[in-house]
């Protein structure tokens, strides 16, 4: 089977979670799944249940405890050009169908590695295998490059009505 190249971006919610979901489906079938996180260093629900599921997922995460804002730091930048470079072997590897780059996008925007570097990854995956990037703000030329783009558009949420992050819900 062709493995192919998505990017789930936009600034709606449901970037991780469609992508878990393809992850869960993955391993219905039987598949290997690897799913590296970018940007975030905690935690979260779907971690422990992922690994609950199943044998078959493999979770990393690259980044630090939590979210960077405005000026990425030399630790941010580190921990993910780190990653990428374990992420690189892995893709080359062949012991998965299935990769998430998770929050890769928010990765570039703050410019912990660059598009070049992501796409030179990609570039060399074993054959077969489907790769998934997530995260608000794709760039362009990582968009051209993928054979799905899925935009996740905000209509409402109700975190504009001060609604804080919800354990099980964002988290």
């Amino acid at each position: 089977m062709k493995g192919y190249i998505q990017v789930y971006t936009g600034n709606g919610k449901g970037k991780t979670t469609a992508a878990i979901g393809l992850a869960i489906r993955a391993l219905g079938a039987g598949k290997k799944v690897f799913f590296a996180q970018f940007v975030k260093g905690m935690e979260y629900a779907e971690h422990k249940i992922l690994k609950a599921l199943s044998p078959d997922i493999t979770i990393r995460l690259y980044g630090l405890d939590c979210f960077i804002e405005k000026i990425a730091t030399v630790k941010d930048i580190e921990a993910a050009k780190s990653g990428l470079k374990e992420v690189a072997g892995i893709i080359r590897s062949g012991k998965y169908d299935l990769v998430i780059l998770d929050e890769a996008n928010i990765a570039l925007f703050y410019n912990l590695f660059s598009v070049e570097e992501l796409l030179s990854v990609i570039d060399k995956r074993a054959d077969g295998l489907e790769i998934v990037v997530t995260g608000r703000k794709a760039p362009e030329k990582l968009k051209i490059a993928a054979d799905l783009v899925t935009e996740m558009k905000e209509i409402k949420h109700y975190y504009q009505k001060g609604i804080e992050a919800r354990k099980g819900m964002e988290f």
